[in-house]
């Protein structure tokens, strides 16, 4: 039986589909020593190359990680920028085999949650639109909102890039010009959250992305960290998007960052040498 090979690429964690789809394009992958193409099939008995090199592809289903991640303010959501900013791939675990699959970006002034997941299916299906996914962010508003916009902001609003609305705007507090909203919307448009606001004559001083469908961004993830989902959370973000939970039974322990691994080392050395058998004076 044969698939698709960007499905297949996908399945294998090489990244979602659409990034499967245009390494196709770009012609970094070969069937048997051609050339493959977007519509091609194949099965597991062909060979299959990825820049000249044979690479491992994945027929049945497997089990996979997904992480959730609390993104700094200042940190980019990509593998390569010519300004050498840090990214957010920098302090993942490292895999074998497989690559971590990023869930919904967000720009460089935006902090909050993000996936990172070695299944390129649940990679694509939560970020196709016709998933309609809910996006929950909290946001610091400058400017005076009255009645008219958030009128306006919920029954939707036309952009450069299409029509845009949010389906709930909850005013959370804040003195001064400055006040917090906490908005909910489905779609993943770039800056969408900002851009809305925006059309209204208002300024987004701070945006933080709070949950992602039913995955909240927990109050003890500390910024810059991660940490496995557990089986509960992964079925539910499987069942979301109407899949089949795949998801591996966490690690145990997780370092989250360079602090915690300095901690880590200092506190084992301190027990190796507690251990040590004195010596006879």
């Amino acid at each position: 039986m044969s698939e698709k090979l960007h499905k297949i690429l996908a399945r294998s964690g090489y990244g979602s589909r659409r990034e499967m789809e245009r390494w196709i394009e770009a012609g970094r992958l070969t069937i048997n020593g051609k050339v493959a193409k977007t519509a091609d099939r194949i099965s597991s008995n062909e060979k299959v190359a990825l820049d000249g090199k044979l690479i491992e592809l994945s027929f049945d289903e497997q089990q996979h990680r997904i992480l959730i991640y609390n993104k700094p303010e200042g940190v980019i959501c990509t593998r390569d920028d010519p300004d050498g900013r840090p990214d957010v791939f920098a302090n993942l675990p490292k895999l074998e085999g497989a690559r971590w699959i990023i869930v919904g970006r967000l720009d460089l002034n935006t902090s909050g949650l993000l996936f990172f997941t070695t299944d390129g299916d649940l990679a694509n299906a939560l970020m196709h639109p016709s998933s309609e996914i809910e996006r929950e962010y909290s946001a610091r508003v400058l400017g005076d909102v009255d009645g008219d916009v958030l009128q306006n902001l919920t029954k939707g609003v036309d952009l450069e890039d299409g029509f845009a609305r949010f389906d709930s705007i909850v005013d959370v507090g804040g003195t001064g010009a400055n006040h917090w909203y906490s908005v909910v919307l489905k779609e993943g448009k770039k800056r969408e959250v900002r851009r809305l606001w925006e059309s209204q004559g208002m300024k987004v001083s701070r945006l933080m992305r709070t949950r992602f469908g039913p995955i909240v961004l927990m109050r003890n993830l500390r910024k810059g960290t991660f940490r496995d989902l557990d089986q509960a959370e992964g079925a539910a973000l499987y069942s979301s998007v109407g899949m089949k939970n795949k998801i591996t039974k966490p690690v145990a322990v997780q370092v989250a960052d360079k602090k915690d691994k300095r901690a880590s080392r200092s506190k084992n050395s301190q027990q190796q040498r507690g251990r040590q058998p004195r010596r006879n004076k």
